[in-house]
């Protein structure tokens, strides 16, 4: 090891020993790294494994204007209020001039700006589909490691490709408001098969009760065992407060049932496998041939052509990138 990854590696490891410490700077340092898919990325996460898996990972997701992030903000005030450190991870969708962070959810939560034991941090998804960005899962290991117990994952709206919360996270608490479409519209948009929780924010508003008594309706209509988490279908009224108690409560009834049951073991291995595959695809892509006979675009005009298959093509190509 050369002089200079020496002097590399020992400020890596000064900047883990200040993000455990909660030093926000040194968290979003982290966070940035990873964001930005740095070259220390392989070694920051191998020394962060050994402080990672204790954080319960909440994800939320919605259409936008349902109050997620004035929803996260009430959650912060509630959790802190019964010491729990909370992160928050606010995956916006990004910006098609700078590549950033577009909404800035922090700017609604500005109240908890100056509390040492929150972390807020927006994150630009960068074009990627699924409403959470590629970099998410290695940014909620770096939370977990800074000793954040509570990981609030607020996602990019919801809809029939922006499901993947659910595979991401340890809970999924998925917010409808009235006048924001009905229990059909969510049926489709598939947030029903991936809700752990459903609440319907805005209760003061006209309509909200109908809101409340589809989805029951619907969620009644699962096939699901005696033994199996029904979810509940919740009213508040984020903007003061009104059911936010409830909704904790739930939460952690639920993580309750997840932890006995084996279900939560079951969704942080399926969690790691994914994360592994999602590793294993981008290094395979990244070591593909682009040119010559093997390559992708050679190929691709002898496929186009008539002149070979697509799975001879394929074979072709994983045989250069391996023996490359």
């Amino acid at each position: 090891m050369s002089a200079s990854d020496r002097r590399a590696r020992e400020d890596l490891i000064g900047l883990i020993e200040r993000a455990r410490q909660g030093r926000g700077r040194a968290i979003g340092r982290l966070i940035t790294l990873v964001e930005n898919g740095a070259s220390e990325l392989r070694e920051l996460m191998r020394l962060l494994t050994p402080d990672t898996g204790r954080a319960r990972v909440i994800g939320l997701t919605g259409a936008p204007g349902v109050g997620k992030s004035t929803t996260v903000a009430a959650l912060i005030t509630a959790l802190r209020a019964q010491g729990h450190r909370v992160a928050v991870l606010a995956v916006d969708p990004s910006s098609p001039f700078s590549g950033g962070a577009l909404l800035g959810d922090r700017v609604r939560m500005q109240q908890h700006a100056l509390d040492t034991g929150v972390f807020i941090r927006s994150m630009a998804t960068r074009g990627h589909l699924g409403g959470l960005a590629v970099a998410a899962p290695q940014a909620v290991r770096v939370l977990d490691a800074a000793g954040f117990d509570t990981v609030l994952v607020e996602t990019v709206g919801v809809g029939q490709s922006e499901v993947e919360v659910a595979a991401q996270v340890d809970v999924t608490v998925v917010l409808l408001a009235p006048g924001m479409g009905d229990g059909i519209q969510a049926a489709k948009a598939g947030v029903l098969e991936i809700g752990d929780l459903f609440v319907v924010n805005k209760a003061d508003r006209e309509g909200a009760h109908s809101v409340v008594r589809e989805l029951r309706n619907m969620v009644a209509l699962a096939d699901r065992g005696p033994e199996d988490w029904k979810p509940p279908v919740l009213s508040t009224t984020a903007a003061d407060g009104t059911g936010i108690a409830k909704l904790l409560d739930e939460l952690d009834r639920f993580s309750a049932h997840a932890t006995g049951s084996g279900l939560q073991r079951g969704r942080r291995e399926l969690r790691a496998r994914r994360e592994v595959e999602s590793l294993v695809l981008a290094s395979l892509r990244a070591a593909l041939p682009t040119h010559g006979g093997a390559g992708l675009e050679g190929v691709a005009t002898e496929v186009a052509a008539g002149r070979l298959d697509p799975y001879t093509a394929a074979d072709r190509v994983l045989s250069a990138s391996t023996l490359g």
